[in-house]
């Protein structure tokens, strides 16, 4: 069963430290990657921009410490679209559906947020999460110019 909370503060590391072993465990901790943006240390104050248009999720495991997250901010390359971001969970928690649950989590998040599609950016070294993404109905588009992630090579919309 999924267990969430909103970002804080307290998480900013935690969620920092599982974003980047999970980049670098695919050769990913490369420039042109959320590795190193600098944002990533400080996400709370991110997400706290914009309320009711940006959210965080945290995901907690079995003793109620984060162990991943996922989440969703205004996207200005297409009309109404939210992104879904940052989608990394801990090798502790990985493989009982929790990234699913998390997709699933954004998609009425942003939904109820007022979006009518979520993009998306990946990389072909992430397979475990183009098939979820792919699972959830996100369909894969062509680059679009503006590209945050110059390293990223997959790209997809989703209609909500």
């Amino acid at each position: 069963m999924l267990h969430t909370r909103m970002l804080t503060p307290a998480d900013d590391a935690r969620i920092a430290a599982i974003i980047r072993a999970n980049l670098k465990a695919h050769g990913l901790d490369v420039p042109g990657t959320v590795y190193f943006d600098p944002e990533l240390d400080h996400l709370s104050a991110f997400y706290a921009q914009n309320p009711g248009k940006r959210a965080y999720f945290v995901a907690l495991d079995d003793a109620g410490q984060a162990a991943g997250g996922v989440g969703f901010a205004e996207f200005p390359g297409f009309a109404d679209c939210a992104e879904l971001q940052k989608l990394y969970l801990d090798d502790s928690v990985k493989g009982r559906g929790l990234g699913t649950a998390l997709i699933r989590l954004v998609q009425e998040q942003a939904a109820a947020a007022g979006y009518r599609q979520l993009y998306l950016e990946t990389h072909t070294a992430l397979h475990t999460a183009m098939h979820a993404y792919e699972r959830a109905g996100f369909l894969p588009i062509e680059k679009p110019p503006f590209v945050q992630h110059a390293t990223m090579n997959r790209f997809y919309l989703k209609a909500l």
